[in-house]
């Protein structure tokens, strides 16, 4: 062989080691896509035992359980909530759900005892209302405290502190476009936000910052106490271990998009409706002036701030977590991931 290489003119043992090279570069290619029909061919056989592993199931009299799930949305004023919750209703009769809304008294969004025990035995037995949708200006409810078996599924959405208060200053004067018509609270005054806290006034104190973090700390009377790290705290425990899905009402359609793929019972097509519909920005507050740079600074002197902004930032960072685990960008366009797991060496083998 070493006499037949030495022989060969320089040319054609080119052309033979770029022959060998090809054809080994083929030889993998081939190895690989047979590998890669290997792996589909395990993930369908695993699929096919895991639909013949329901269907004996609901042979044997397992059937299918009943559609129950509850939602629950506690949602803070001025965080697009009413944009949000009018996706539900233009869904509700698609997607077959009902949406509630619960209305309390004067917006308290702290229930007293009996009413927290008549508004958990409502969620949990009212089946005619099942799927169903709830929202509303109501603090964070633990339903294990109340002995039932099961327990809702809560979202929420947050706003940066500042940009919050702004808006809700400006709605009880002004009112928004959503009901122009309506009288508001405020209505007749014309001071500014820069106006209110420079002089000092009640409407636009630090104080008024402090919503979001009594919203998901719930019931207990330290929750609304101004100031509290131990409701800080608390919220945080509740938004990772209680919640389902927390957005910000700067990613609002991030938020959207990850709730349609999470929970298409509810949200499928809410992604299309809230680019395309005709009321995907339907409420905005009307003569909003943003707040000077040294009005900023004022309020972010405030020890209140400091906490209901490290609430906020925690959230948006968790929020931020959840998305690069769901979503993948590309050509400027947000897509859901794909499922990434399936089950195989199920166990006892169907006959």
């Amino acid at each position: 062989m070493g006499l037949l290489r030495s022989t060969m003119p320089p040319k054609i043992q080119l052309l033979a080691v770029l022959a060998f090279g090809v054809a080994m570069l083929l030889i993998e290619n081939q190895i690989q896509r047979l590998d890669e029909s290997r792996v589909k061919l395990e993930r369908t056989m695993a699929r096919h035992e895991v639909v013949e592993v329901e269907l004996r199931r609901s042979e044997d009299g397992g059937g299918r359980e009943a559609d129950d799930s509850v939602i629950i949305y506690n949602r803070v004023p001025k965080t697009a909530s009413t944009s949000f919750t009018n996706i539900a209703y233009d869904l509700c009769s698609r997607n077959r759900f009902h949406v509630l809304h619960i209305n309390t008294t004067k917006n308290n969004p702290v229930m007293s005892l009996q009413d927290q025990v008549r508004f958990v035995r409502n969620v949990t037995t009212w089946r005619e209302m099942k799927p169903g949708f709830y929202h509303g200006h109501v603090a964070y409810l633990d339903f294990s405290k109340y002995g039932v078996k099961s327990k809702p599924m809560y979202i929420n959405v947050v706003r940066d502190p500042i940009e919050r208060l702004v808006s809700y200053y400006y709605f009880l004067r002004f009112g928004d476009n959503y009901r122009p018509g309506l009288r508001r609270r405020k209505q007749g005054d014309k001071k500014t936000f820069d106006e209110c806290v420079s002089s000092g006034g009640s409407d636009c104190a630090p104080e008024k910052l402090w919503l979001q973090i009594p919203f998901f700390c719930g019931h207990h009377s330290e929750c609304w106490n101004v100031g509290s790290r131990w409701a800080l705290e608390q919220a945080k425990y509740n938004l990772v271990n209680e919640y389902l899905l927390v957005g910000v009402t700067e990613e609002l359609e991030d938020f959207i998009m990850i709730l349609e793929a999470v929970l298409p019972r509810f949200f499928k097509g809410a992604t299309e409706l809230y680019r395309t519909g005709k009321r995907s920005h339907l409420r905005k507050t009307t003569e909003k002036k943003p707040p000077t740079k040294e009005t900023i600074a004022k309020l972010q002197q405030s020890d209140i701030w400091k906490i209901e902004n490290e609430f906020y930032e925690f959230a948006l960072e968790h929020f931020q977590f959840v998305r690069a685990h769901a979503v993948r960008e590309k050509d400027g366009e947000l897509y859901v991931l794909a499922q990434s797991f399936f089950y195989e060496k199920i166990y006892p083998k169907l006959s």
